[in-house]
């Protein structure tokens, strides 16, 4: 079973990453939003995510408005944050560039 970054990890984690919030909420949860140009360069990058997510087996919370993403990172079945939150806002970081 995945387990929950301690506060040290989580802090670790999050210098590496950009443009993401904690917030203590559901035991621990990370959240951005993501603007591109246009819907179609967000749809793209929200495509490229999913096909991602389904390689990993982790699935994020997001809701799109044109072309903002917002997104919302816990893992559900450890009840709070954990490595595989941080794994997917490192790669959806590089693929928003």
């Amino acid at each position: 079973m995945t387990t929950t970054l301690s506060t040290e990890e989580r802090n670790q984690a999050l210098s590496r990453l950009s443009g993401w919030e904690f917030q203590n909420d559901r035991g621990g949860l990370i959240r951005r939003e993501v603007r591109f140009a246009d819907f179609p360069s967000a749809f793209a990058f929200m495509t490229q995510m999913a096909i991602y997510s389904e390689s990993v087996g982790h699935h994020p919370e997001w809701f799109n408005v044109y072309n903002r993403v917002t997104i919302t990172l816990t893992t559900h079945d450890a009840g709070g944050l954990t490595q595989k939150d941080i794994d997917w806002a490192l790669q959806a970081d590089q693929r928003a560039r």
